[in-house]
């Protein structure tokens, strides 16, 4: 009872802060909204709404296939996009003019006003609010921020909130410019804007803050402090170098742009899509491996592990759930197929050193080990036969005389594992006992017809 305390008080500062940043979003968002009407007038936003909107669907469902390894809260990918199309956006464009008037008021030219503006000021100020995001869930959600993919993620999704926006603004100014002049469509001021922010760049700002996330993300592996805080600083000063580079392309003659955009831009782009690949195929591979380990113990079914490290067998396998079982039994596949992703990167994480400490670890798996049993019955067949469908297994296996579930969610049953942290624990790592010493915290017993999880040997 006693330890349950410090939970139980734990839960109202997590509401406060959670309202806290619901009124936040909800303030900056009336405020920047109102604010970005002003300017281009109530047609002029209307527009700009409606075509800032087009790249927006396929940026998020980019980011989100590669998270699907193993998917964030969605309340967690809500709040970053809000975030960078309401409180960063905000922050932004209040700074940007502030900065601009005065080197305007401290300068002779105003258009040397713009310029610098646009170049030293607008990339510090804008990577800076997008990476406040960023720093937010590191330190209040650690526990969905476990590497490089993580940061892709959320980066994306903060900074594709935050182009909306601005896409807003542009567009919109230039509708309410080409109103006033009568301008041709094909030849209108929104339509080249409209190429060059939608069509030709709509990953230019993501691009820029990936490069932040993906500092946080080798940040989350690290195991020294000093990593912790240097990392995630160079992906922010790699940023804003390259805001400030794409920003300042016009400077470098007729043709700056398109230099800047092609031996630049596009490189690094591509970059960054080999790399977002090799990095969800990489979780894939880590899932394999590790829920392998997990069902050597027999907490897991041996045809689950090829499903839940395939992609198109989870989505077969919910497909299949919603068939017999409904929306609920969707839900049911699809949350123990997260979860089952997040214990195999848990253990990932920490059998390679890095945070969180063994408390921490014990804790964190054994609470997911308890959510998968409870959704075993309902998930397990289903991603057997998915397995099965999609050709993952040997022709001779028969999931029909496998061992399976035996019992409905509820209270399992308690089953001491000699020498396991939690359940199964990281061997042969310094503070963490694995199998081979330490003493042994009991966990819930796999509802399997053995009855007991095996020790799990060391990687």
């Amino acid at each position: 009872m006693f330890r349950a305390l410090p939970r139980v008080l734990a839960r109202p500062s997590g509401a406060v802060r959670t309202s806290v940043l619901v009124v936040l979003l909800a303030v900056t968002g009336i405020s920047i909204l109102e604010l970005v009407r002003e300017q281009t007038g109530t047609r002029g936003f209307l527009v700009g709404l409606g075509l800032a909107l087009v790249p927006v669907p396929p940026l998020l469902a980019a980011f989100r296939w590669l998270g699907r390894a193993a998917p964030a809260p969605r309340r967690q990918l809500l709040f970053c996009f809000g975030w960078g199309a309401c409180t960063a956006a905000l922050i932004a464009i209040l700074a940007n003019s502030f900065a601009t008037q005065w080197i305007a008021a401290a300068t002779a030219d105003p258009s040397d006003a713009d310029q610098l503006g646009s170049v030293a000021i607008a990339p510090v100020v804008e990577e800076s609010a997008k990476a406040a995001a960023l720093l937010l869930v590191f330190v209040f959600r650690r526990r969905h921020f476990t590497g490089p993919a993580d940061g892709f993620v959320v980066a994306g999704f903060t900074a594709t909130g935050f182009a909306f926006t601005e896409n807003i603004l542009y567009l919109g100014n230039a509708f309410d410019e080409d109103l006033a002049h009568g301008t041709p469509v094909l030849d209108s001021v929104t339509a080249a804007t409209f190429f060059v922010r939608v069509v030709l760049s709509p990953f230019a700002h993501p691009l820029f803050t990936v490069l932040t996330g993906l500092g946080f993300g080798a940040a989350a592996l690290a195991s020294r402090r000093a990593s912790r805080v240097v990392l995630p600083l160079l992906g922010l000063a790699s940023a804003m170098g390259l805001h400030a580079l794409w920003n300042g392309s016009s400077r470098f003659g007729e043709y700056g742009f398109y230099v800047i955009y092609g031996c630049v831009m596009a490189p690094v782009f591509g970059l960054l899509v080999w790399l977002a690949v090799r990095i969800r195929r990489r979780r894939l591979r880590a899932v394999a491996g590790e829920l392998a380990v997990y069902a050597a113990a027999g907490w897991l079914a041996p045809a689950e592990v090829p499903a839940l490290a395939s992609m198109p067998a989870r989505a077969l396998a919910r497909s299949l759930a919603r068939r017999s079982g409904g929306r609920a039994a969707g839900r049911a596949v699809a949350r123990y197929e997260a979860d089952a992703a997040a214990l195999a990167l848990l253990r990932n994480r920490a059998r390679r050193g890095g945070p969180p400490g063994h408390a921490d670890f014990a804790g964190r798996e054994r609470e997911l080990l308890h959510r998968l049993w409870q959704r075993r019955a309902t998930a397990g067949p289903a991603l057997a036969r998915a397995a099965l469908m999609e050709e993952l297994l040997p022709p001779s296996y028969d999931a029909a005389h496998r061992p399976g579930p035996t019992a409905a969610a509820g209270t399992p049953a308690r089953a001491g594992v000699t020498g396991v942290p939690g359940t199964v624990g990281v061997p042969g790592r310094a503070g963490v006992p694995g199998t081979t010493g330490g003493a042994g915290v009991p966990g819930p017993r796999p509802p399997f017809a053995e009855g007991r999880a095996r020790p799990v040997p060391g990687p």
